[in-house]
């Protein structure tokens, strides 16, 4: 059984037992987050399909970790003018494990 959720603007399929990275959430580690956005499921019995989610539907989580992933190094320079720019960027995430993923 596996499940199409939405969270931070981006979908994810998940199993129970995954270990995904998803955008930054404001939870501590340790802590139980829902994620009520379900678009697809696929079940022993067939397929259910939301529109645009499935109602009643929600995939249960622990939080492991909140992290920062690697570092990006955006350099903007124009040739001749003496114009040059150094910045690094680390995107913030956080880091859960699936618990079940429940329909309604």
């Amino acid at each position: 059984m596996y499940a199409v959720i939405k969270t931070g603007g981006k979908q994810y399929k998940v199993n129970a037992g995954d270990v995904i990275d998803v955008e930054k959430l404001s939870v501590f580690v340790g802590e139980e987050v829902v994620f009520d956005e379900v678009l697809f499921a696929q079940t022993d019995d067939g397929i259910v399909c939301g529109n645009p989610c499935i109602e009643g539907a929600k995939v249960v989580a622990n939080v492991i970790e909140q992290g920062k992933g690697p570092k990006v190094v955006v350099f903007k320079y124009k040739p001749k003018k003496d114009f040059r720019k150094k910045q690094g960027h680390r995107q913030p995430y956080t880091r859960v494990q699936i618990n079940q993923i429940v329909l309604g």
